[in-house]
């Protein structure tokens, strides 16, 4: 039996996927904790498992910020706070649970450096691939000033490196077929796929609504945790492309009550949704390119429509239109009519639905969180071997 501690800051999509690889440790007989936000880990953290506070703070709203000044803001305004904040937090975390090893999520930099102090091994858990293939290569001067910022937190010019990614192992949701670089990467960046929990049940969801005696295609729509009124114009677009009940598009949107005046009925609009569980259920999916729902909706084999808006998404909406799984639009400029030709086409053109299911296949063959559960036990028998030999000298 051993111990891990997760380290993730208070964003639902890092948090998610550590959800499902705990639950397998859980089953195998370890012991899991985390230090995070209680009020976003606890409601989903499986049941023997425990939750030290840290990180409990709103994260910066990028909204309306864009390509480099977004990156910025989200380094020096998020990231770096954070980690300075979290810090005594996951210091307090590790003593009282002793861990044997931290799975730091890639942007929850203080699980890496208490790490380190504490003389642990530590595992990135990367919850988006955009970083994978550096996009600062091109550019050395920001590459330097993110640089910069590391070398505040670990208070050193050398040593520790990228506190982003683990030397020991890095647990990748996605798989090579996916991500697409060219490169090779090394033997430690392990491709397991989504790490996805078991569809969700909702009573109070109408699933007769889906009826699959109709016939009709079903989209379904959302752009995840994007504040409502910065997504009200798109989601207003969406409803245009598809006025027309002729077309036998019918629509699941996820929005906040407010967000449309009046709707046909070939529209469903709900605040919360089982989406796991849906997603199973409809043809095709419009989202801006979150990688949690870009990869639940592959894992189904569901070609997309990605409407990119900031931070990793459009990277994630490059490797989905390179790997041919779907078409990317322009979020603040596309039409009514370039909405409604875009997902037409991937639901009527079978080579985006054959390119889905060839990523569905990757994902499966790559493990999923069982996987990533296999692949930390391998760091706990080398730590464990280390600790060992350290202590016969």
């Amino acid at each position: 039996m051993a111990r891990f501690l997760f380290v993730v800051p208070p964003l639902i999509g890092h948090i998610r996927p550590t959800i499902a690889v705990a639950a397998q440790l859980l089953a195998r007989g370890h012991d899991v904790a985390w230090a995070g936000d209680p009020a976003l880990v606890g409601p989903r953290a499986p049941a023997g498992s425990r939750v030290f506070p840290a990180g409990v703070v709103e994260p910066p709203d990028t909204q309306g910020l864009r390509g480099l000044e977004a990156l910025r803001f989200l380094w020096d305004e998020g990231l770096v706070p954070l980690a300075v904040m979290m810090r005594p937090e996951v210091d307090a975390a590790i003593e009282a649970f002793a861990p044997d090893v931290v799975v730091a999520d890639q942007q929850a930099f203080a699980g890496a450096l208490a790490a380190r102090d504490h003389d642990l091994a530590w595992v990135t858990s990367a919850t988006t691939t955009s970083e994978l293939v550096d996009p600062l290569m091109t550019l050395p001067k920001l590459k330097a000033w993110r640089q910069s910022r590391m070398d505040f937190l670990t208070g050193e010019t050398e040593g520790i490196g990228d506190i982003r990614f683990s030397d020991l192992l890095v647990l990748i949701y996605s798989s090579k077929r996916l991500v697409g670089a060219e490169q090779p990467f090394p033997d430690h960046y392990a491709f397991v796929g989504p790490a996805l929990q078991p569809p969700e049940a909702d009573a109070d969801f109408p699933w007769e609504w889906l009826d699959p005696s109709e016939r009709a295609r079903h989209v379904f729509v959302s752009l995840g945790t994007v504040t409502q009124e910065g997504g009200r114009d798109f989601l207003r677009r969406v409803a245009e492309a598809f006025s027309d009940p002729s077309d036998g598009i019918r629509l699941v949107i996820v929005a906040q009550p407010g967000t449309f005046d009046d709707l046909p009925d070939h529209f469903l609009v709900r605040a919360h949704v089982p989406q796991l569980a849906l997603l199973a259920l409809v043809d095709a999916v419009i989202t801006h390119g979150g990688h949690n729902t870009v990869c639940e909706s592959l894992a189904n084999g569901l070609p997309l429509v990605v409407a990119p808006i900031r931070d990793d998404q459009p990277a994630i909406a490059h490797q989905v239109v390179a790997a041919g799984a779907g078409i990317r639009v322009k979020y603040g400029r596309v039409r009514p009519e370039g909405l409604r030709d875009a997902v037409l086409s991937v639901l009527d053109d079978p080579s985006y639905r054959a390119a889905a299911l060839e990523l569905k296949a990757s994902f499966q063959a790559a493990g999923g969180a069982g996987a990533a559960a296999d692949r930390l036990e391998e760091v706990v028998l080398r730590a464990l071997a280390h600790r060992a030999g350290r202590q016969g000298h």
